[in-house]
């Protein structure tokens, strides 16, 4: 590492010196948007790391270089759009219609009655049914959304959190009913009831027994 710091002070002196004196660079000082400096170049030198702690291998916590252990050699990232409106019949034919293009993986988007747990037809979601994404109420209405979609094939995130569990087995119920084994699923749920209680409001249960759900 000391070699490494003198060859960086080597180069200073001789290669950028020659030429900054001949074409300064564009200002004094760079730094990013939070005002930090940048320097030039960052080396090994710069950084105080445990690789096996800190970085560690693809597939092994700390996961920082990605969950799969092969990484994209193994197959390219999910290609998917965020999308859901209407009703689950209408937002079906928006996941075929993507799926047919070429996407690789569904984002389901599901309306603000549905985040909080109100059907379609209870008074106090008047005026938001289907109107941020897809209006779920039922298990009919999952069966819908995925009416003809396999999902052993397909990978879906879904953008739901006070709810999660509810929905989450609405979706395992569907892919049973497709003959599918529940191993066989991949993808998400957001699942995030911090993130809803502290920014977006749209939480069911307050924050302590929403982490034990």
């Amino acid at each position: 590492m000391d070699n490494l710091k003198r060859a960086k002070r080597e180069w200073e002196k001789t290669t950028v010196k020659k030429v900054t004196a001949r074409f300064p660079e564009r200002q004094e000082r760079f730094e990013t948007l939070s005002g930090i400096p940048l320097d030039r170049v960052y080396t090994p030198a710069d950084v105080e790391v445990d690789y096996l702690n800190d970085l560690g291998f693809p597939g092994q916590y700390p996961f920082t270089r990605g969950v799969q252990p092969t990484m994209y050699r193994g197959r390219l990232w999910t290609m998917r759009q965020y999308a859901g409106y209407a009703t689950a019949e209408e937002s079906n034919a928006r996941y075929k219609y993507l799926l047919e293009q070429g996407q690789t993986g569904l984002s389901v988007a599901f309306d603000l009655p549905t985040q909080i747990g109100y059907d379609a037809d209870d008074p106090l979601a008047e005026g938001e049914v289907g109107k941020v994404g897809v209006s779920i109420s039922s298990l009919d209405d999952m069966r819908v959304l995925f009416n003809d979609i396999p999902l052993d094939k397909v990978s879906t995130s879904m953008t739901i959190n006070a709810p999660a569990a509810v929905l989450l087995a609405m979706y395992i119920a569907v892919a049973k009913e497709q003959g599918v084994d529940p191993r066989q699923l991949r993808g998400t749920v957001q699942n995030d009831i911090l993130k809803e209680y502290i920014a977006r409001g749209t939480y069911i249960f307050p924050p302590r027994p929403s982490m034990r759900l």
